[in-house]
């Protein structure tokens, strides 16, 4: 991180790389440039909603295999533990068959006549979601897990037994108890999309752009290396300011639960 913050402050000289003086102008140009706000801030939202919809799919699953005394819950965790072991670029890729014009998803839609012509998902927000969704969610998943199997069921059976309906044992009982898993979850699912790079390139097309994909390309084609730097920089200080006022809104909401 020290290094990041030291390159972000020299100054960029066309032709070579860097010149080793102190300057803000490469943090000047990010906060005068509109076109990097508008970057900075659909990198945010994306991963906000992809992190609550994670959480919104992640939850039941992990709550069914925390709770299952099934045999085949090893499977279970298996298969969900299995696309971890793919790299994010041949996942990308394989949502690129699922859903380009003539993929699966068109294909189907249309022979089961639900449309007359193929829908233009591929290089759209969407399809950049749904890319980072199917990443993140098994992180949630194992996050969650581990966290609900501690919970003493008997609890929620008591709460139960006293009248309290299945949505009111889950609001008032499950969720507080979960909390830590669901702070950590939704920690490291939001820090994983916020860096997302491979899924918004294959995905989102050149015309979508999130922060990782504007560093690489300081970095690497434009060879300015000290305001890719300062954009990694505002990058990771965005990213951990966001992620500890949602701990304390989590926390806060937990302490208050109890």
């Amino acid at each position: 991180m020290l290094v990041v913050l030291r390159y972000s402050v020299n100054r960029y000289v066309p032709g070579g790389l860097m010149l080793q003086v102190f300057t803000l102008e490469n943090y000047a140009h990010f906060f005068q440039d509109h076109y990097f706000h508008k970057v900075l801030l659909t990198t945010v939202w994306v991963s906000v909603v992809c992190t609550i919809v994670s959480l919104v799919l992640a939850f039941p699953l992990a709550y069914f295999l925390a709770r299952t005394r099934s045999a085949a819950k090893s499977l279970l965790v298996m298969l969900v533990v299995f696309p971890l072991l793919v790299g994010n670029v041949v996942r990308a890729a394989g949502w690129m068959a699922l859903l380009d014009t003539k993929g699966v998803v068109n294909s189907t839609l249309e022979a089961l006549h639900i449309i007359k012509a193929p829908l233009n998902i591929m290089y759209t927000t969407g399809a950049v979601m749904i890319g980072i969704i199917s990443i993140v969610t098994p992180f949630m998943v194992l996050t969650l897990q581990s966290v609900l199997e501690g919970i003493n069921y008997s609890v929620e059976e008591a709460a139960l037994n006293l009248g309290a309906s299945p949505i009111r044992t889950f609001a008032k009982v499950t969720l507080p108890l979960a909390m830590p898993g669901v702070i950590a979850g939704t920690s490291l699912v939001f820090i994983l999309c916020m860096n997302a790079y491979a899924t918004p390139v294959l995905l989102g097309g050149p015309s979508f752009q999130m922060m990782a994909q504007t560093i690489y390309d300081q970095i690497s084609n434009t060879q300015n290396w000290p305001f890719g730097a300062a954009l990694a920089f505002v990058l990771m200080f965005v990213t951990v300011a966001l992620t500890v006022i949602a701990q304390m809104f989590l926390q806060r909401r937990y302490k208050s639960a109890e």
